[in-house]
């Protein structure tokens, strides 16, 4: 007589789909680095040297294809290479997250000011590119979300570029640390950026940023995705019903 075979104990239906449910998480991971790394990027506003335009707490989303790819900027600066690949020229006035120059890793945000060949200069609190004072206009009170009271001592304009951009700026005063500057000139292939809360940001003005070579960019901030109040933490959700600001989902980043 024929003993029978052993059986396996093991399922090639619950392997087969034990391998799918694999492969489908392996897929999704690659998609979504793959999104991360060359089309958009998710960041959040830790420090106040954007206010009034970005606030603490702000989530955005940056385009990594606007201008381009660098060396710091894509793929974690592990493919070493110089200049950009698909390189495309940045606009004064844009919103840019950058790597550090010092460091090459940290990211910073701020607005594009000073291109390549130009000049900038501070002179009591007002900014000159290419020896021309830009334009001013005193808002009649801070700009300030709903339900909230206008930070008090200071004062908010709208400041218009040369090309025509205009986004509100804040200022303390018009002697501050960084309100008097030498004459800064823009080396090719770097560019000079600044907070929109200028006695309260730490950009090209000082030692610690200086001039941004291009491989540094990063990509330009489109829209805010998501935003809280410093009062509560992300992965506090109990919170949110009270501590997202709801008017400022999906707004476009001027």
């Amino acid at each position: 007589m024929t003993s029978p075979l052993p059986q396996s104990d093991d399922n090639p239906d619950q392997q087969d789909g034990l391998g799918e449910t694999l492969r489908t998480i392996v897929m999704a991971i690659v998609i979504a680095m793959c999104i991360r790394t060359l089309a958009f990027e998710p960041f959040n506003i830790p420090s106040s040297s954007m206010v009034p335009d970005l606030l603490i707490g702000d989530y955005l989303f940056v385009s990594k294809f606007s201008y381009g790819y660098g060396s710091k900027g894509t793929f974690w600066g592990v493919l070493p290479f110089s200049g950009r690949i698909f390189s495309r020229d940045p606009k004064r006035g844009d919103v840019i997250v950058f790597k550090l120059p010092r460091d090459g890793k940290t990211d910073y945000i701020k607005r594009l000011i000073g291109l390549p060949g130009d000049t900038v200069q501070m002179r009591q609190g007002l900014l000159y590119i290419n020896g021309v004072p830009v334009q001013l206009q005193k808002l009649a009170t801070p700009v300030s979300e709903p339900g909230e009271e206008p930070s008090q001592g200071v004062t908010d304009y709208l400041e218009r570029l040369p090309n025509g951009v205009t986004h509100v700026i804040r200022k303390m005063g018009e002697d501050e640390p960084l309100d008097n500057t030498e004459i800064f000139e823009v080396p090719p292939h770097s560019y000079f950026f600044m907070g929109d809360n200028r006695d309260n940001s730490q950009d090209s003005r000082t030692v610690n940023v200086g001039f941004v070579p291009e491989e540094n960019l990063v990509g330009r901030a489109e829209i805010l995705f998501f935003s809280l109040d410093e009062n509560a933490h992300f992965w506090e959700v109990w919170k949110w019903p009270w501590a997202v600001r709801w008017d400022r989902l999906f707004k476009k980043i001027n």
